[in-house]
């Protein structure tokens, strides 16, 4: 991980805010990464990149090489992107969403924790995944079209 993304990883606790203060869903990354110019845009108009710890392991786990995890590295530094880390308070919430969600909805534990993580930091959430993260109570979703 790149030395400005990594420091950001561990101090990346504070609230949200601005209007540019977005949490971006694995989802709209991968839209991103793959060249979608509307996704790129979508987060060109953002001040910075901020994201879960779970959607940073979701787009390592797709990784294919080093060269494209190096390249990711970079954007991610290039846009200023803050980490947040997963805290107990998420990991209990999450554990609420899933045990309300679950069953009803489909929601994954990926998603739990990220929804978690929006909810607690006060961010709405940019994904094309409204199925899920639109039945999170307490969640803003703006939805992402592809």
């Amino acid at each position: 991980m790149c030395a400005r993304f990594a420091s950001r990883a561990t101090t990346a606790t504070a609230r949200a805010t601005s209007l540019d203060d977005v949490g971006v869903n694995t989802d709209v990354l991968i839209w991103h990464l793959r060249g979608y110019p509307q996704a790129t845009r979508r987060l060109d108009e953002l001040g910075a990149l901020t994201l879960s710890a779970i959607s940073w392991l979701e787009v390592l786990q797709g990784m294919r090489n080093k060269a494209e995890l190096l390249a990711v590295k970079k954007m991610l530094d290039k846009r200023s992107a803050r980490l947040l880390p997963v805290t107990e308070a998420i990991t209990l919430l999450a554990t609420e969403l899933m045990e309300s969600l679950t069953l009803s909805r489909g929601l994954q534990m990926g998603d739990a924790l990220i929804a978690a993580t929006a909810i607690e930091h006060q961010l709405p959430m940019l994904t094309a995944n409204v199925k899920y993260f639109g039945a999170v109570a307490g969640l803003t979703v703006e939805a992402f079209v592809p």
